[in-house]
């Protein structure tokens, strides 16, 4: 990383830090993203993830005392910010939680209420992205906050309809979830067991190898030492027929 972009993404720290949660930050960080090849980009990304994983966590935790609409610009933000550098894991966490907190607040300020397609787009987007678990929570969440909707009041017939379409469509986004969730859970257990296994034959065919490696090792060296040990018995007969010739000469 040049000497210019450390002196880029200082500043962009300094525009976070500074709580400048406007556009003007969000294209800074937009521009950060251009870049010529595929390997400066991924590590660009890499960078910017952190920053912002780091920041986000400091400064959400500064203004946990600030207000509901506080909270909300900051969330916002870090939605957006997240969302440009393809953090699609932080960038649902946050939306989940202004939702929640949407919802907490709404009885006494109607404009935070979460309309049902919000719900429903969220958990939509949660499915395309593989977060079967946190879009099950989130169905679960809006069917309960649904369900307590003053829009299903007599005289509301077209919107209680449209309501009600949202209601199973979300039921339905609900058990696909589980059911992916579950399964999910089932495929990694199942990869657990199955590398576990691996691992222990590995481990007995080395044990084996090393046992078969010893017997061999001792096999060889047993057929050395009866060699050795014919050879020595040879060499004592043919020196011992030696010296009988010499007596029987000298016999002679």
């Amino acid at each position: 990383m040049s000497h210019s972009a450390d002196e880029q993404f200082s500043f962009l720290r300094s525009l976070i830090q500074g709580r400048s949660f406007c556009d003007t930050t969000i294209r800074f960080l937009e521009s950060l993203l251009v870049s010529k090849d595929v390997k400066s980009l991924i590590e660009v990304r890499s960078r910017l993830t952190h920053l912002l994983r780091t920041e986000s966590l400091s400064i959400i935790r500064s203004i946990a005392a600030k207000s509901v609409r506080e909270k909300l610009l900051v969330l916002e933000f870090f939605v957006r910010a997240f969302a440009l550098v393809g953090d699609q894991q932080s960038c649902l966490a946050l939306r989940y939680e202004a939702l929640v907190m949407r919802e907490l607040k709404s009885s006494s300020c109607q404009w935070l209420r979460v309309l049902p397609v919000e719900w429903l787009r969220f958990v939509e987007d949660a499915m395309r992205n593989g977060f079967h678990a946190v879009a099950a929570k989130a169905c679960e969440n809006a069917l309960s906050c649904l369900g307590n909707n003053d829009d299903q009041r007599p005289g509301r017939d077209m919107i209680s309809k449209n309501l009600k379409s949202i209601i199973s469509e979300i039921t339905r986004l609900r058990n696909c979830a589980i059911t992916s969730a579950a399964s999910r859970s089932v495929q990694v257990q199942t990869a657990e067991y199955l590398k576990r296994k691996i691992t222990e034959r590995q481990k007995s065919d080395l044990h084996y190898k090393e046992k078969r490696c010893l017997a061999s090792t001792s096999f060889r060296n047993g057929i050395k030492r009866q060699n050795r040990r014919k050879l020595n018995e040879h060499q004592s007969l043919l020196q011992i027929s030696d010296e009988s010739d010499g007596r029987h000469l000298n016999l002679r």
